[in-house]
């Protein structure tokens, strides 16, 4: 369901440095995908919906990515070395456009999802196609013999341009190529300290917790540490996902891999993500910052903790415990109607408000509920076409649809 539902609203993205400039190419960092939860500590990747993947084929080729932005080849070029890869997707022409570029080692990241494995992707709009690795277009910073890639495992790391077949290796290094939809922005700084314990970063418009004085813990004693921690008079802090955590990264630093202009308590060390490894469940993802991979350790290991929050807090829905993942079904989506939003399980007698805003924030309208009826309608005929998002009110918790009204 994640797959295929859901975004709340929040800014965000990938990001490169031009001269003083630092680029933007995504709009906001898609959701790992994780739809399961695998113990009954609160916190776990799948306790929150933020912006959730949403993917449209466009029958031609291509697959855009309503979260990031981006446009994806569908099919990835094959097996072949980096420079052949760079000049690929160079003189690519696909679906009428001649734009495409080898992606950043974020943009690669954003459409791996982690609910599944080998390959870590969403089968249903990005083609199997056997690749062991898919190529970016980032060097490591101090080894121009290694160039970052990600795996089919859901991994991010770095490896030696020598390792793929059509350079002598053994492995299998493919080529997806990506464009931009969106015109790119330029800001001069990454990141803001507000001088009370937090950063926030510009490019993802996520909070993080600054001075990190704590011991290394187990996994379960992250999430909780992560859950209860009180700071800068906000108490809706949580471990980050494994997508939110690379999102720290400076591929252009190691040692660590993050700024110690900001984070100056960051040090090389492993930091827990709130995500699972879901073919191997006592296995949880974390971020090295010797580098800046992220590969998985068992839960009982003890790594560090970096807490997030998002800079607007209705940004992230807090799936309260009691929340069924099936609690309502939304048909059809897209819509060129009324949309129809079905209650299961008697759901419908918790139901407080329905609330339809646009990408902006911005109210449509809201509706009081209806308590004894296990469907709504919502009438849509004369909302501009666009992606629009259903906020749905259940007892005190929360759930956002994304909905496409054509």
């Amino acid at each position: 369901m994640k797959d295929f539902f859901l975004l709340v609203i929040c800014s965000l993205c990938t990001c490169f440095l031009v001269g003083q400039n630092i680029t933007i190419t995504m709009l906001r960092i898609p959701d790992t995908g994780q739809n399961k939860s695998y113990t009954n500590t609160f916190g776990e990747d799948n306790d929150y919906n933020i912006n959730v993947p949403f993917y449209i084929n466009n029958q031609n080729g291509t697959i855009t990515d309503t979260v990031t932005g981006l446009m994806w080849q569908m099919t990835d070029g094959g097996e072949m070395t980096v420079e052949n890869a760079t000049a690929y997707c160079d003189s690519l022409t696909l679906a009428g456009f001649k734009d495409w570029r080898l992606p950043s080692p974020h943009e690669a990241y954003s459409i791996l999802n982690h609910q599944n494995n080998n390959p870590a992707l969403n089968t249903i709009f990005f083609t199997k196609t056997g690749a062991d690795y898919w190529w970016t277009n980032t060097r490591q910073a101090n080894d121009n013999t290694k160039v970052w890639v990600t795996n089919a495992g859901g991994g991010i790391g770095n490896h030696l341009k020598s390792e793929t077949i059509s350079a002598g290796g053994t492995k299998k290094y493919h080529v997806r190529a990506v464009r931009d939809v969106n015109v790119p922005q330029n800001i001069q700084s990454r990141f803001v300290d507000h001088g009370d314990g937090t950063i926030t970063d510009l490019t993802t418009h996520l909070v993080w917790q600054k001075n990190l004085n704590l011991s290394s813990i187990n996994w379960e004693d992250a999430l909780n540490y992560a859950e209860h921690l009180e700071l800068a008079s906000f108490n809706d802090w949580r471990l980050p996902n494994i997508k939110e955590l690379e999102s720290l990264n400076d591929y252009s630093i190691v040692n660590p891999s993050i700024s110690t202009t900001y984070f100056n308590s960051i040090g090389v060390k492993k930091y827990w993500s709130s995500t699972s490894l879901p073919n191997q469940i006592t296995k949880a993802w974390y971020l090295n910052t010797q580098f800046g991979i992220t590969t998985y350790d068992e839960k009982t290991v003890l790594n560090y903790v970096i807490c997030v929050r998002n800079e607007t807090p209705t940004t992230a829905i807090k799936n309260e415990p009691q929340a069924n993942a099936e609690t309502f079904i939304v048909f059809p989506n897209p819509s060129k109607g009324n949309v129809n939003i079905y209650f299961l399980e008697h759901q419908h007698e918790y139901l407080k408000d329905i609330t339809l805003t646009n990408q902006l924030g911005q109210v449509i309208y809201k509706c009081a509920a209806d308590k004894h009826s296990d469907k709504m309608i919502l009438d849509t005929e004369n909302v501009l076409p666009g992606l629009y998002f259903v906020t749905i009110t259940l007892g005190n918790s929360r759930k956002t649809i994304s909905v496409c009204i054509q």
